[in-house]
């Protein structure tokens, strides 16, 4: 049979590229066909008419909105989360061949949604959804902004942050005056982190006419200092305002306006009313508290919160919680506190953890693995010394029960020395590549390689005991052992 099918996922980096090769290679397998178009960062070529036409079936496979999703009307499709067809590719080429052979009603085509989150999902379902837009959304934007600084405090020194402006006085001809450009570049891409975090996590929930007040609330969470904490509520409220708008019936000659004009307008007065006059400065206290807490961190509690941090990096390897791991990281370093740095470095080493770990244990136990595990454990290095932690992912799939406690404590392993280390990171990204950039580079490396060994010496463990229990099998029955 001949399937078409979409990848997709919240960061558009790993998942998506993952789930494409993992359909094609279960394709291969079955002796079916299969395209795929990757609605990633790096994009791809979108599928051409013949092939739609052709098609049998289509796989959604997606964790956001499906980007032209009007070119399958008419064609059997199936839908599931990114991580079904890295885990279970199979599983969903069954379900694509029993749609094949149903009759696929009639009509127009339905609405292209806004994001995965459909009317029957739990509400935790949906807030985890409408949160992972926002990030996904925010990462371009840390990622741009982040090494721009931390190439400027490379070029420059930390003392870079009091150059003056740029638009004042600019020495082209020196290094400082090219690093100080770097940082006032970066810090304006800084600028735009807690509005885009509102402004999309208001545009998964309500579409396009809650942008505006997402963003309006977003910039006033900046203004009094309520950090990502109040780009969350705000965004938060911004949908919330303009879903119950929307259920206002309104004359059919005024419909036309509403989502260009009304639905912004009132929804901006109003978020900004809530924001300013009544959440803003609770919000703030908080936020403030936080980071009052965060800086008095000592001993074993900041032994504590790295291993956590680490524990989180590691549980689903790009997922939910990993990026909220990441995401609260990432948060500190608009700070510029000792402790928000500090954790940065613990959530990258970390977040490094689990591909290297199970590179290293596919290298130096190679018959406890199979010979396509030994292949991705040779990408795995370079994966993991670039901090994807998604490397992972094909070794938790085929052995979660061993695979992921021991990535998990490697990971939290390598987090709580991070942190009592003292180690400093300002870039939000990069891995190993950025090791200049580090405060004590030398304790970093050291937290990280302790943590790999302890990753990869537990996988070699367990999965040495079940290859001594298949060996024990298979003596009695008399198979030769297949690890």
């Amino acid at each position: 049979m001949k399937f078409v099918a979409i990848t997709a996922c919240p960061t558009g980096i790993a998942h998506t590229y993952m789930a494409a090769e993992s359909l094609e290679q279960t394709a291969q397998a079955n002796g079916d066909t299969i395209v795929v178009e990757t609605q990633g960062s790096a994009g791809s070529e979108p599928l051409s008419t013949e092939d739609i036409a052709s098609a049998d079936a289509v796989i959604f496979a997606a964790d956001l909105a499906v980007q032209g999703r009007e070119r399958f009307a008419g064609k059997p499709i199936v839908e599931a989360p990114v991580k079904a067809a890295i885990n279970d590719a199979a599983g969903l080429f069954e379900r694509a061949k029993a749609a094949a052979r149903e009759p696929v009603p009639t009509g127009p085509a339905a609405p292209e949604l806004t994001s995965k989150v459909g009317t029957n999902d739990k509400t935790g379902t949906r807030i985890r959804q409408w949160l992972m837009t926002g990030v996904s959304y925010l990462i371009p934007f840390v990622a741009a902004g982040g090494l721009l600084i931390a190439l400027s405090f490379a070029l420059g020194g930390y003392q870079i942050v009091d150059a003056p402006k740029v638009t004042e006085h600019f020495d082209a001809g020196s290094v400082a005056g090219w690093a100080a450009l770097m940082f006032q570049i970066g810090s304006a891409a800084f600028d735009f982190l807690v509005p885009v975090l509102a402004g999309f996590i208001a545009f998964a929930m309500a579409d396009r006419p809650a942008i505006a007040p997402g963003f309006v609330g977003g910039a006033i969470a900046v203004t009094v200092h309520a950090g990502f904490l109040g780009g969350l509520v705000a965004g938060l409220l911004a949908g919330g305002v303009v879903l119950a708008l929307k259920k206002i019936q309104v004359p059919k000659a005024m419909r036309g306006i509403m989502p260009v004009v009304v639905y912004p307008l009132l929804g901006s007065i109003v978020v900004g009313v809530l924001m300013y006059v009544v959440v803003g400065k609770p919000i703030a206290a908080a936020t403030s508290g936080l980071t009052h807490w965060l800086n008095s961190l000592s001993g074993v509690s900041a032994l504590l919160l790295g291993a956590l941090l680490g524990l989180m990096m590691a549980f689903d390897m790009g997922g939910p919680v990993n990026k909220a791991a990441y995401a609260f990281a990432v948060g500190g370093l608009t700070t510029g506190a000792t402790a928000s740095l500090q954790i940065m470095a613990a959530v990258m080493a970390a977040g490094m953890v689990p591909p290297l770990a199970l590179a290293l244990a596919s290298t130096v136990r190679k018959k406890l693995f199979t010979e396509a595990e030994r292949e991705n454990g040779r990408a795995a290095w370079l994966l993991g010394a670039s901090f994807i932690t998604e490397g992972a992912i094909p070794f938790a799939a085929a052995d979660p029960f061993r695979v992921i406690p021991s990535i998990m404590l490697g990971s939290a392993v390598t987090g709580a020395l991070s942190m009592a280390f003292g180690v400093t990171l300002r870039a939000p990204h990069g891995g190993i590549f950025v090791l200049p950039l580090i405060g004590s580079p030398l304790l970093f490396l050291l937290a990280l390689v302790v943590g790999t060994a302890v990753a990869a010496g537990s996988v070699i463990l367990l999965k040495q005991v079940r290859f001594r229990a298949t060996e024990r099998s298979a003596a009695v029955s008399g198979r030769p052992v297949n690890a």
